[in-house]
């Protein structure tokens, strides 16, 4: 048995929303490599990269496991790749495995790395409130796929990725202010990155009940068993 899959869609508008996913990947993927490029290639300690050379693995991990799941789980959303069942059910298995390294190791780096300059406690608290439903999402996501519940294993994939493409939203929201040279201070700051995270929230839950519609069939981050 396969899950419902949507009926012919143009290529333009199929590839339209992962394509937009994909740019919204990109200022956070940039980053992450850049910094995988710093811890590699020993730049200068500072005290806003120190914790990162203190314990490299778990950033190192974090960033890899958040690149597979930006660019992985925005594919996901591809209707014609969602057509080709082999293909989206081993993807879908690779990023729900990327989507859980980045939730734990974002959990780890908050709870045990000093804080960054410019964070503040009330930005970590959100962090491991963030970072701890994306696990559930996730989970409950692979836990309806194996009763074979499509709908309800999309809503949570959904969910989950919105939280894990929040740096994407943040990096948006950011940039008015650091392209006049003030970067935001620590409440504006906390401000911009809760709100990174609420508005992907809303819209994904406008995706999830629409798709609850009836006739509407599940789409997303589907992963067939």
């Amino acid at each position: 048995m396969t899950s419902p899959l949507p009926g012919p869609v143009g290529s333009g508008r199929a590839w339209a929303l992962p394509t937009a996913l994909l740019g919204l990947c990109i200022v956070p993927v940039a980053a992450g490599v850049g910094r995988l490029i710093m811890l590699g290639t020993g730049a200068p300690v500072t005290p806003a990269n120190a914790r990162f050379f203190a314990a490299p693995a778990p950033v190192a991990l974090h960033i890899l496991g958040a690149c597979v799941y930006a660019v992985g789980g925005a594919l996901q959303f591809a209707a014609p790749l969602r057509r080709r069942r082999s293909f989206h059910r081993r993807a879908g298995r690779i990023v729900t495995l990327g989507g859980l390294a980045t939730a734990a190791t974002g959990l780890w780096m908050t709870l045990f790395y000093p804080r960054a300059p410019g964070d503040t406690a009330a930005l970590s608290v959100v962090r491991v409130l963030v970072g701890s439903a994306m696990l559930v999402g996730l989970v409950l996501g692979f836990r309806a796929i194996r009763r074979r519940d499509f709908q309800d294993h999309s809503a949570w994939m959904t969910r989950a990725y919105a939280l894990g493409l929040g740096a994407g939203t943040q990096a948006l929201l950011h940039l008015p202010w650091l392209a006049v040279g003030h970067p935001p201070r620590e409440l504006g700051h906390t401000l911009l990155m809760v709100a990174g995270w609420a508005i992907n929230v809303a819209i994904a839950e406008v995706a999830v009940h629409r798709r609850r519609a009836p006739g509407t069939a599940p789409a997303g981050l589907v992963l067939e068993r």
